[in-house]
């Protein structure tokens, strides 16, 4: 590239001397900036290869570590951008409602559902936990037990720390602290392009049937606790 650029100056004819010098001083200035251009030209990109060995080991586990943070990060922006606002709504809309209708309500409902008999079963282990749940949130739903007898009262508590997790779905004010676990199988139902509703819907309604049979369970298996401890005490008094 420098020869021919050389011998098309050499090679022009009748250029007057001052003039050749000139262009001689302007070709010397250049040289520096034509052999860099060159130099660009014609240098090749070197490969370098991934580390090996324990330092590739070191800089393979930095990675991993760094990405797992990263994917985190951008599960967090979607919830922020998704889902958090709806359910700051949500939760202003249903303490207003339960502000409305007044929680006094839900106490006589559970000194009535102290009667005994089968009939009762659903408003004692269905109806009323539910209620309390919507209405006083985790934890204090629990209170609501004192309202029933001794041996109704751990199978309330078994109907009603069963239901904390399927209301959320719908009511992620009962459970807030625990959203946690909803918001994960929602982000993976999310994901596969289906909706979160019928989700909610299902999950709620299981739940529903899942704290009536715990709640069945449980009495019955309270009831053979407490009169085998009875006939215990009676044995050893006697």
């Amino acid at each position: 590239m420098l020869t021919a650029v050389c011998a098309t100056v050499s090679t022009e004819p009748h250029q007057d001397p001052s003039t050749t010098h000139h262009t001689r001083i302007s070709m010397e200035a250049m040289m520096p900036f034509v052999s860099t251009v060159h130099l660009l030209v014609t240098a090749t990109t070197p490969e370098v290869k991934d580390p090996s060995g324990f330092f590739g080991a070191l800089a393979k586990g930095a990675e991993a570590f760094i990405d797992t943070f990263a994917l985190g990060a951008k599960f967090f922006t979607a919830l922020v951008v998704g889902i958090i606002p709806l359910l700051i709504v949500l939760l202003t809309a249903v303490n207003a409602l339960v502000r409305l209708i007044g929680p006094e309500r839900i106490e006589r409902l559970g000194m009535a559902a102290a009667r005994p008999g089968i009939g009762w079963y659903p408003v004692r282990y269905l109806v009323l936990p539910v209620l309390a749940v919507f209405f006083f949130t985790n934890p204090m739903a629990y209170t609501v037990g004192r309202f029933l007898p001794e041996r109704f009262k751990p199978a309330f508590y078994d109907s009603s720390v069963s239901f904390v997790h399927p209301i959320t779905g719908l009511f992620p004010h009962a459970n807030s602290g625990e959203l946690f676990v909803y918001l994960g199988i929602a982000a993976g139902i999310t994901k596969l392009g289906l909706g979160l509703g019928d989700l909610a819907i299902r999950y709620l309604l299981v739940g529903m049937v899942v704290i009536l049979i715990r709640g069945i369970l449980t009495e019955f298996i309270t009831g053979r606790m407490m009169s085998r401890r009875t006939r215990n005490t009676e044995e050893v008094m006697a």
